[in-house]
């Protein structure tokens, strides 16, 4: 874990007036100018203006105003429309589209009170776990510089991790949110499906309906700040506002005792590195010296071989659409089944949610690896354990909470011999986000 201040410490000690809003800001932006030139992460800068939001701030700090953000400094993926920054998503052309209007999840972090200090660095449309492009170039790892921090949100855990900014705003549809927190041993959350609205995080130029997988979530330095930032993000957009709100199950108290485990290290459709295994084994043998029901295998746990399969199906017809060198497209009666074979999929999962509360597994299948400039997937390779694999046989970790659409908290269990972070995940039934959230940081 980093040994930076939360972002709840922060804004407790601005509400005290122990912080100013535009002395938090000054601080930020004198971290992202020094530490920055080395890691790439900070790409899209906006101090001017952050440096107003700050002194609006301060003003409503003196007015007595409390707010769950008022007056923290953070930055969001390059992916969120930010009204009058670029949104290019690592492309080239995207540089001149103009931007009008802000994300709803960036509306509702200024609403809140964050003051928003600019954008952090993606790979080209948002599909890589390394965060490199065109128009920004390469994010390096803030403890490795030959490592990727991660992608598709890599340079907002590189950001986070070396303390330039407590908090950010990122995304998943193939564990954007939750590989980078664990390359760069911070937590993320990737919620259920839907809680987040991601109207304003599209393709640049092409606004559309929400996909079927993807969605919007916080990284931060620890789990409270992560649910700090649900409990602003989350809820209903601005239609479905007007008839129904959104409440969060409380879901189980934070303490092991009690807690049903079932514990993942081996995936049919890849291999799993040893140091990361072993710290999933290490975090389910802590819950099982606390009280937890530890278990390894349960005829409740839906095939994960065929999930993964229906999932690359619906991954690939998602993030290739458009795409004039993609594959052909799937027809509709395709999609339809896929999308059945996800609807059944979920009812086993909620099955399963009966009888346990939460599963361990790896967040991906290794810890960091070296920058790998590859463009083709198919011919990309990645060593476990020294051995060559697929690349794109490392969707099977982050797709087992992908496609049903649950939540998973990644959250940093330690260091490998060489001092890279180790980041695992938890997955929890449907909207128990804030069950995964406090475990994590009843574990931490």
């Amino acid at each position: 874990m980093t040994p930076f201040p939360t972002a709840t410490r922060l804004v407790e000690a601005l509400a005290r007036g122990e912080a100013t809003a535009i002395g938090l800001c000054e601080a930020a932006i004198e971290r992202i100018e020094r530490l920055d030139p080395a890691i790439n992460a900070v790409v899209v800068r906006d101090f001017d203006r952050a440096r107003a939001q700050a002194r609006d701030a301060d003003a409503a700090l003196a007015r007595g105003e409390r707010r769950p953000l008022l007056g923290l400094p953070m930055t969001v993926k390059e992916s969120f429309n930010v009204a009058g920054l670029p949104t290019t998503w690592g492309f080239p052309h995207a540089v001149a589209l103009p931007v009008t209007e802000d994300a709803v999840a960036v509306q509702r972090l200024k609403a809140a009170g964050a003051v928003i200090l600019g954008k952090t660095n993606v790979p080209v449309a948002l599909g890589d776990w390394q965060s490199v492009n065109p128009v920004y170039g390469r994010t390096l790892h803030p403890l490795d510089p030959a490592r990727t921090p991660g992608g598709s949100s890599g340079g907002a855990a590189a950001a986070l991790a070396s303390g330039m900014v407590p908090l950010e705003l990122g995304s998943d549809i193939g564990g954007s949110i939750r590989v980078p927190a664990a390359f760069c041993g911070v937590f993320g959350h990737k919620p259920t499906h839907g809680v987040i609205p991601t109207r304003g995080h599209d393709f640049p130029g092409h606004a559309g309906a929400p996909d079927t997988l993807a969605v919007a979530g916080p990284l931060a330095r620890c789990a409270d700040d992560l649910e700090r930032a649900l409990h602003v993000l989350a809820g209903p957009d601005t239609d479905e506002a007007s008839a129904w709100q959104l409440a969060l199950p409380p879901g189980r108290p934070p303490h092991t005792v009690g807690q049903r485990v079932l514990v993942l290290t081996d995936h049919p459709s890849v291999p799993t590195a040893r140091d990361v295994a072993s710290a999933v084994e290490h975090v389910a043998a802590r819950l099982a010296d606390g009280g937890a029901r530890v278990e390894h295998l349960s005829p409740l746990l839906p095939d994960l071989a065929a999930a993964h399969d229906t999932y690359m199906g619906l991954l690939l017809a998602t993030v290739t659409r458009g795409d004039p060198n993609g594959p052909p497209p799937i027809s509709a009666h395709t999609w339809l089944d896929l999308m059945d074979l996800r609807f059944r999929l979920r009812r086993q999962w909620r099955q399963f949610f009966e009888a346990f509360d939460v599963v361990l597994a790896p967040a991906f299948s290794t810890v960091a690896f070296p920058h790998n400039d590859e463009v083709d997937p198919g011919l990309r390779t990645l060593l476990v354990d020294g051995k060559p694999t697929p690349g794109t046989g490392h969707l099977a970790w982050p797709g087992v909470a992908t496609l049903p659409g649950l939540p998973a908290t990644a959250m940093p269990t330690g260091l490998t011999s060489e001092g890279m972070p180790i980041g695992i995940q938890l997955i929890g039934p449907a909207f128990g986000d804030l069950s995964t959230i406090r475990l994590a940081g009843a574990l931490s």
